[in-house]
């Protein structure tokens, strides 16, 4: 098979390029480059034809056949990028009965002034080969495109979308018609023109820039192009590049792979690097969609390396990077030489091993970006679409380090997509020709595409080739993270894949400065348990840690609220518990001496009802005056009863209990004395008056009085029963410290501290008013009755209760309210009933029982006589500050037998 390389117009000087000059043997199976007249061209042109003398099959896909033809390809581009040919410069052609367009990188972008530079071996020469290698391969299939030879021309875009647009025009230049009418040579002929062939689909390009520009052109003409490398999301957009298609992945794709791999390493805190076009700009816009829509991944910076750029401005990067220092992971759309610039800018500012780089396809597994820089980029993890080394293609030489590069394969796919494509077409539109018939050489680019997008066949790597609705292959991604192995020193270590979900293998990963866990790439560290996040305005990711304190658990990450009023938060705050519940315990200090007292003052109480009733008919049990006395007796005992009814555990009968003796003993107590201090009152005071005794003053009327003060007591308990049944309830209120910890629910009777005084308030009403009788009997001598023990115990009785309410109300903002207020109550009460019994019975059983002597009757008076003598009594008192001391009781004592002090007027 001839290959034409390029045309001089010009026919001028011996230009011939040899393979000796290339240093190859001729042995190789290849004649001298020679100078030889186109078939096709004018007197003014001609070719240089590279014949070869075996099969055309023959060396494409053996181990002599490549290194010589990667030589030539080579010493070509040399030779022609001098050149200053007006027809396809830097292009390769090759005869066929189809032509398709390729377009490669085969030269870097260069400097000002001059479109092309240095020799790309990876991205250019490779990739060239590849579509030799595929091209020779279809030929060589009888069963793919049987009797139709594919032939190319290929063009070099010098990594430069403009100078790649001048070149693509060939490729349309057989499209164009042209009006050559008025047209002459200068001896008044009409010229020859050579027809351009006509390319049917391109292959191509390498950058999505160039992709870009070259579509909208071919797009005009309705060319399909295939692309092996330009994954720009922008070139999904069917309705603006209609006829792109791409065996490679958008990078929509790639940025979901980097969206989720930042996710998996817990990174919310990242900027984003790109070099400035289509390619980087449009994938760092596809990351930033993803990683929104995501949520969880804020961007800290966003920068753009420029086209025309100088190390200054990496290093202005790095500054501006090392400015949102916490964000050390950086996502990397860029080309290789900005990928180089990166980081050899982080090295010169001393930051090797502090960024970590997720670099995409455009780094991939190439060495070629990491040259002489592999300690800055160690632990940088790339993205490089599923590919494969075919095998057919070799590397140049035994001893050389040169790998296959990474969109070989894709190449190799993008010419196969075209082939089949062509292939079905010409099945469907040629079913009775074994070539290309006229219906198939006039269907146009239309009809191409429609069976581009329909092909589905198994490429080099061994995995389906199909589009989808966009012109899209699907997203399939190896993922590689660069280490450093002290044994087989460093390199690209596959550590996942991408295929629509991540697979990532963390165990296999390993970090700059030897770090053992995953490094972080966050704004704020997560807060502790019970504190809450208060989110940065606008930066989702960046937060102040506040905790909940109080009563104030963690729903969620970011709320604190409110536990219920029962409730109390975790050790952690994590959720609400309940509040422990507890009531007065018999074991507690706080219970404990009220229930001593109480038990001393029953089994004394007991003492003297017992002697008392012992005693029953003796004149100082007769004359202390004995119903009344049982009774006070009885309400003596219930106060100390009540005790043990305030520390019980209150259930609906305890509570019961406890309204209707809160009250009542005292009641009791107060009313006999009442009603004892008023009858000596009425006695005295009627006996001034007249020798006739006072109304009511019979044992009965006092038992019956007594009864009719008791009575307005349990009167106003069953009112109080009606209108508020009696049941428990649990304060969650009473101990709610500032701590919750040591907050307590309090169970206790549903009465509260009003209802606690209204119901003592009676008692304290009956025991103001026996206190006034025993302030106006305090004349009367104390050889009478008990108007003196009474008006003693009466007075220390209020004194008790007077020390009780500010005690009792004081502390009902105490913590410990239920203790205090009940220890205060049941201590009052059994104070009150001491005093009584104290002051009014012990002396009496004193005498009862050690001085029974005197416990007997010397005479009986009658109330005539009482009454007589208490007044003489009186009145010798008044008189009594005008004698000497002594004197008065002294003629009192002789005119009144002793033991007259414990008669009544009824005895």
């Amino acid at each position: 098979m001839p290959w034409l390389l390029a045309r001089d117009p010009s026919c001028a000087g011996e230009r011939v390029l040899s393979l000796r000059g290339a240093g190859r043997p001729r042995a190789a199976g290849f004649t001298d480059l020679s100078r030889e007249q186109s078939p096709r061209a004018s007197s003014r042109s001609c070719v240089f034809l590279l014949r070869d003398r075996t099969d055309p099959g023959a060396g494409m896909g053996g181990r002599s056949g490549l290194p010589l033809r990667v030589l030539w390809i080579l010493h070509a581009f040399l030779d022609l990028a001098g050149s200053q040919e007006i027809y396809a410069p830097h292009s390769i052609r090759v005869e066929g009965d189809v032509t398709l367009g390729g377009l490669f990188p085969v030269h870097a972008r260069g400097v000002p002034g001059t479109p092309c530079g240095d020799i790309k071996k990876e991205n250019g020469i490779h990739r060239l080969e590849a579509m030799m290698y595929a091209l020779d391969q279809i030929n060589g299939d009888d069963e793919l495109l049987p009797n139709v030879t594919l032939g190319a021309r290929i063009l070099d875009t010098c990594s430069r979308d403009t100078y790649a647009l001048e070149q693509s025009l060939t490729f349309v230049q057989a499209l164009i018609q042209k009006d050559t009418s008025d047209v002459r040579c200068t001896n008044g002929e009409p010229p020859v023109f050579v027809k351009p062939e006509k390319v049917v689909g391109v292959i191509g390009a390498s950058a999505s820039s160039v992709s870009i520009m070259v579509a909208n052109i071919l797009r005009l003409f309705q060319i399909p192009q295939i692309s092996y490398a330009s994954t720009a999301p922008e070139l999904s957009d069917d309705r603006r590049y209609d006829f792109f298609s791409r065996v490679v992945p958008p990078d929509s794709f790639q940025a979901q792979a980097m969206v989720d791999i930042v996710k998996t390493m817990g990174w919310n805190y990242v900027s984003t690097v790109a070099s400035e076009g289509s390619y980087g700009e449009k994938g760092v816009d596809a990351f930033m969609q993803l990683s929104r829509e995501a949520g969880g991944i804020c961007i800290a910076q966003s920068l753009k390396i420029p086209h025309d750029h100088k190390p200054s401005d990496f290093d202005k990067i790095i500054r501006q990077l090392l400015d949102t220092r916490y964000a050390r992971a950086v996502i990397l759309f860029a080309s290789d030489e900005d990928i180089r610039g990166i980081l050899n800018a982080s090295k010169r500012a001393d930051q090797v091993g502090h960024f970590l780089w997720i670099g995409s396809d455009s780094w991939g597994a190439k060495n070629s970006p990491i040259q002489h820089l592999e300690d800055a980029a160690v632990g940088a993890i790339t993205i490089l679409p599923k590919r494969a080394t075919i095998s057919g293609q070799e590397r140049i030489g035994i001893d050389s380090k040169y790998e296959q590069e990474g969109k070989v394969q894709f190449v190799i796919d993008a010419v196969y997509a075209m082939a089949h494509a062509l292939h079905n077409m010409q099945r469907d539109m040629c079913p009775e020709n074994s070539g290309i018939c006229p219906e198939m050489e006039i269907a146009g680019g239309k009809k191409l595409l429609k069976y581009i997008r329909s092909v589905s066949f198994n490429g080099s790597a061994g995995t389906s080739v199909t589009f989808n609705r966009n012109g899209d292959a699907p997203g399939r991604y190896d993922l590689f993270q660069y280490q450093w192995n002290n044994v087989t020193g460093p390199g690209y270590r596959m550590i996942g894949q991408w295929t629509e979900t991540l697979q990532l293998h963390k165990e296999d990963m390993q970090w700059p400065r030897g770090e053992q866990e995953v490094p972080t790439s966050v704004c704020s560290l997560p807060c502790k348990t019970g504190e809450r996040k208060k989110v940065v305005k606008g930066m989702p990711c960046c937060w102040h840690c506040e905790p909940c304190d109080g009563y104030q658990f963690q729903p969620d990450e970011f709320t604190c609220k409110l536990c219920s009023y029962n409730m109390r938060p975790s050790a952690n705050r994590t959720f609400c518990q309940p509040i422990p519940i507890t009531k007065l315990e018999w074991h507690s200090p706080w219970a404990v001496i009220p229930v001593f007292l109480a038990m001393l003052g029953i089994i004394a109480t007991i003492f003297v009802m017992a002697t008392f009733i012992r005693y029953n008919d003796t004149p100082i049990v007769r004359a202390s005056g004995r119903e009344l006395s049982y009774v006070l007796l009885t309400g003596i005992f219930l106060c100390y009863i009540i005790t043990f009814l305030m520390i019980a555990k209150p259930d609906v009968g305890v509570c019961s209990f406890r309204r209707i003796f809160l009250g009542l003993g005292m009641c009791i107590s107060y009313a006999a004395l009442l009603t004892k201090t008023n009858r000596i009152y009425r006695i005295f005071e009627q006996g001034k008056k007249s020798v006739t005794p006072p109304r009511l003053i019979s044992p009965t009327s006092q038992l019956a009085i007594t009864s009719s003060l008791i009575s307005v007591q349990l009167l106003g308990v069953l009112i109080w029963f009606g209108v508020d049944p009696p049941n428990t309830i649990i304060d969650f209120d009473e101990q709610k410290t500032l701590n919750p910890d040591l907050a307590r629910g309090v169970l206790k009777c549903d009465i509260t501290d009003l209802q606690i005084i209204c119901s003592l308030g009676y008692s304290i009403l009956l025991m103001v008013t026996c206190t006034v009788y025993a302030i106006k009997t305090r004349g009367v001598p104390e050889n009478f009755n008990e108007a003196k023990p009474i008006g003693f115990t009466m007075y220390t009785t209020c004194i008790v209760w007077l020390a009780f309410i500010p005690i009792f109300f004081g502390t009902a903002q105490s913590a410990e309210k239920l203790y205090i207020q009940t220890t205060t109550l049941t201590i009052s009460m059994n104070l009150s009933a001491s005093v009584a019994l104290g002051m009014l019975y012990m002396p009496k059983v004193y005498v009862i029982i050690f001085h029974p002597e005197l416990n007997v009757q010397k005479r009986k008076r009658s109330f005539k006589a009482v009454v007589t003598a208490a007044t003489m009594s009186s009145r010798l008192s008044h008189k009594a500050s005008d004698r000497p001391n002594g004197e008065a009781k002294t003629e009192l004592c002789e005119n009144v037998d002793p033991s007259s002090k414990y008669l009544t007027p009824h005895s």
